[in-house]
């Protein structure tokens, strides 16, 4: 038996519960993991929700940790009891203090990175590396726009662009969130609280607009992401943190200069084992080299997972939050 935080409904932080689950052996190709710590992500709040339905209640949250492998299934050989690893993909259920899990959705943790750091890291940190590295493929010289630049997935995505040669606007809804934004890789950040980032984009652009825009922020940040794009320019939407982008005529990209578009998701770049493997070493490369840190700036008992929650949902946290099993 295990403790785990599981949900019999989908609603605010106050359905979910810390319960006892059994784990069992490991199946055919699965892992049984003992979680050193697991991460907190904003996916985890569409689950709780039910923006992003399970495959059925009650279930456990949670798609990231970090840990010891203590049991092996049938036709595993890639790990062995003892190892260290990480993950950051479906099946849903890291919150908890063991789980199974297929053992082609985990890779083995460079003994320089604890797993604190993992946790923190793996979604966030793949999710950084898609974005930059594959949707859209940032070179130097580019001009790029982040929302939510204090965030995890923020703080991570402006200082690799910025060793990758990038020039760097972010958003932030506070003078301390510019602060951190500032000494993690942005060039220029703008509090939207009191400012125009249309505006303030188009002078810092001298009227030519970005590169892209990694727009994690949703209905609020939309249709004012696209009115900073450069023509031919990309637009990432790839979260939801204020409600939903608002629907669209199409012809609006072509007004507002052939625009691109796309909704990206890790598990869709990470589906096959290969890339998998690939997202998760230019990964450890980076944050081995110093080029990327990991900031955890925040730490919660798992048993107290409902309140981290409520603190993310408040726009409360910066960096990257771990839960404590």
């Amino acid at each position: 038996m295990a403790k785990a935080i599981r949900i019999h409904e989908y609603g605010g932080p106050e359905v979910m519960r810390w319960e006892e689950v059994e784990i069992g052996e490991p199946g055919p190709g699965q892992l049984r993991v003992r979680h050193g710590a697991v991460g907190l992500n904003y996916i985890d709040i569409y689950h709780r929700t039910g923006l992003y339905s399970l495959p059925a209640l009650p279930w456990t949250l949670g798609m990231e940790g970090a840990g010891q492998v203590e049991a092996v299934g049938d036709r595993v050989s890639e790990f062995k009891v003892g190892d260290r690893v990480a993950y950051a993909s479906p099946p849903v259920g890291a919150y908890a203090e063991a789980r199974l899990i297929p053992a082609d959705r985990v890779v083995a943790l460079p003994t320089a990175i604890d797993d604190r750091t993992a946790a923190a890291m793996m979604l966030q940190g793949m999710t950084a590396q898609f974005l930059l590295r594959r949707t859209y493929r940032v070179q130097a010289g580019d001009t790029i726009l982040l929302h939510a630049a204090a965030g995890g997935v923020g703080l991570l995505i402006s200082q690799w662009a910025r060793h990758l040669g990038a020039t760097v606007i972010g958003t932030v809804g506070s003078d301390q969130k510019a602060e951190l934004a500032r000494a993690h890789g942005c060039h220029h950040v703008i509090v939207y609280s009191r400012e125009n980032f249309v505006e303030r984009v188009r002078e810092v652009t001298d009227g030519q607009g970005v590169a892209v825009v990694y727009d994690s922020v949703g209905r609020e940040t939309f249709m004012g992401s696209l009115d900073c794009l450069r023509p031919l320019g990309m637009m990432v939407s790839f979260g939801n943190a204020s409600g939903p982008a608002p629907s669209f005529e199409p012809g609006i990209l072509a007004a507002k200069g052939s625009l691109f578009l796309t909704r990206p998701t890790l598990m869709t770049y990470t589906a096959k084992r290969a890339d998998l493997l690939a997202s998760a070493a230019e990964l450890f490369d980076v944050v081995g080299h110093g080029d990327v840190r990991v900031e955890i700036r925040q730490t919660y008992p798992l048993a107290e997972a409902a309140q981290a929650h409520r603190a993310l949902e408040a726009r409360q946290t910066t960096g990257s939050t771990v839960l404590l099993p």
